[in-house]
């Protein structure tokens, strides 16, 4: 299916709404739109293969714009909204896009970028909310559909920015058919978490142009049902957007679950929430104590995914699953997941390495007489770089990323165990852990917290949080200072930039 069929049997269904103001399109009307912009970028000239690149705030033309591409061959790259122009250089280098639509506040900008970046004066430019001669609503409105545009499925540019800020391209290649042939995107992971036809809504608290959010509005739209999108996150508008909209499915990143968490028990009991059946979780490790938590809350309909963006592979994991493996980020789906060491050499459970997936079919890794292999070089394998071990069951449990674990004394130090154990601190909005230099040990851990808003921060709160370390973890793990800070360099997916944290803290060590 795609909003064409779906139009044509329920007409008047929202398929995209906004949570604050209500805002909203049909499936009539996501169908109408989405089919003359098509035949607007093809009028002028942004033929199939092509990429036209949306950079935009949660907003409803985030329906219509990726159906346009998805409907007529072309590339949609989606890229991060609040990206400076340096940033955006190299992201508009790669796209090389024959249209960007962006908004009015970000216009100036992107321009910027494109001009730095060599877009020639042939980039068709769509701004919503400019007024003038490249207003993205009046030119759609003077565009009628084009009966005889032969609709073939588009694909995706995406870019991920991993946890040091430098987005990286992979793209999803377009296809020779008729979307309405094509098979519902991760369509497994769909069904297990109870995704149908009969009118699901989903709500995206996060930003749409993140990997997760878009590839769920595309197969929440194939199946039919309404997503509705969040202006910008917020914890108590979050809950009254279940019980406003009738959503049965959600999508979250930790530190969203963290701010729930913390609003009052009088406002977390103030929504009806008995139309929510799913929650799902993914984009960087939860807390074992706020996910617990979480359950406690919801019940058991808490659900999570770990997966790249580039499509390496995909383990998931259900409530019940979670409660008797906690920690874990589940089992492979579909793909074969492994731990191997910095040579190749795959560990046994209970071993620390490198986390490798191999897509169905991948070709051997060709091993030297020692076991080492050339991992990166295996055509179908492939990895982020996250670390991570696995249990005798098959379950997989990361504990922090390559270049991220401290040395300290000789010992290895992952930070999320750390971090896991001050999410939930009630002094602590949020935490990051990484190693200092120190001349005696090599590095140290120090840990970087965002106190809450009822917190003092200083020595007698370090020595606090040091010590609640202490009473769930060995003594060589737990931070030997404590900076406090106004806020945390997160990406919108909530995964900590770790090159920034770097920057700002190892200089000051080492002068």
């Amino acid at each position: 299916m795609h909003p064409g069929s779906v139009a044509q049997t329920v007409p008047d269904r929202p398929a995209i709404v906004l949570a604050e103001s209500g805002e909203s399109r049909t499936y009539a009307e996501l169908d109408d739109r989405s089919a003359r912009l098509a035949a607007l970028l093809r009028a002028r000239g942004v033929a199939p293969g092509d990429t036209v690149l949306l950079l935009l705030g949660n907003d409803v033309r985030w329906g219509e714009v990726p159906w346009a591409c998805w409907r007529s061959g072309l590339y949609l790259g989606a890229a991060n909204r609040h990206l400076t122009a340096d940033e955006l250089v190299p992201v508009l280098e790669e796209a090389a896009p024959r249209a960007v639509v962006t908004s009015v506040d970000l216009a100036p900008t992107v321009r910027e970028a494109a001009a730095r970046a060599g877009l020639g004066d042939d980039v068709l430019w769509l701004v919503v909310g400019s007024g003038g001669h490249d207003d993205y609503d009046t030119a759609l409105d003077a565009t009628p559909r084009d009966p005889g545009l032969v609709e073939t499925l588009g694909g995706r540019l995406l870019f991920s920015s991993g946890t040091t800020g430098r987005p990286k391209p992979f793209r999803v290649h377009p296809q020779d058919r008729h979307p309405a042939d094509a098979p519902v995107r991760s369509g497994g992971l769909m069904r297990s978490l109870g995704f149908d036809d009969t009118g699901n809504v989903l709500l995206v608290p996060g930003p749409a142009y993140h990997a997760g959010p878009l590839g769920f509005l595309q197969s929440v739209h194939q199946l039919g049902g309404t997503v509705v999108l969040m202006e910008r996150f917020d914890a108590e508008g979050a809950l009254a957007a279940i019980e406003r909209h009738g959503v049965t499915h959600s999508q979250w990143v930790p530190t969203m679950f963290v701010r729930l968490l913390r609003l009052p028990e009088a406002v977390r009991t103030r929504y009806d929430l008995s139309t929510h059946r799913v929650a799902v979780h993914a984009a960087a490790p939860c807390p074992p104590d706020v996910k617990r938590a979480v359950l406690d809350w919801w019940g058991p309909i808490v659900h999570e995914y770990y997966g790249a963006s580039e499509g390496y592979g995909r383990t998931t994991i259900g409530p019940h699953e979670w409660l008797a493996h906690p920690g874990s980020v589940g089992r492979s789906v579909e793909s074969a997941v492994h731990v191997a060491d910095a040579e190749g050499r795959l560990l046994p459970p209970g071993e620390v390495g490198t986390v490798w997936f191999a897509r169905p079919g991948a070709a051997d890794p060709a091993r030297a007489d020692d076991g080492t292999a050339d991992l990166a070089a295996t055509p179908g394998w492939g990895t982020v770089g996250d670390l991570g071990r696995l249990d005798d069951d098959g379950y997989l449990y990361l504990t922090g990323r390559l270049g991220q674990t401290i040395i300290t004394g000789g010992v290895n130090v992952y930070p999320r165990e750390i971090e896991d154990a001050l999410a939930l601190h009630p002094a602590v909005d949020d935490v990051a852990v990484l190693g200092v230099p120190d001349p005696e040990f090599g590095e140290q851990v120090k840990a970087v917290v965002v106190p809450s808003p009822a917190a003092r921060p200083g020595d007698d709160l370090a020595a606090e949080l040091i010590a609640h370390c202490r009473t769930r973890l060995a003594g060589f793990k737990c931070p030997r200072t404590v900076d406090f800070v106004d806020a945390l360099p997160r990406s919108d997916a909530g995964k900590i930039l770790l090159q920034p944290l770097r920057d700002r803290y190892r200089p000051v060590e080492t002068t």
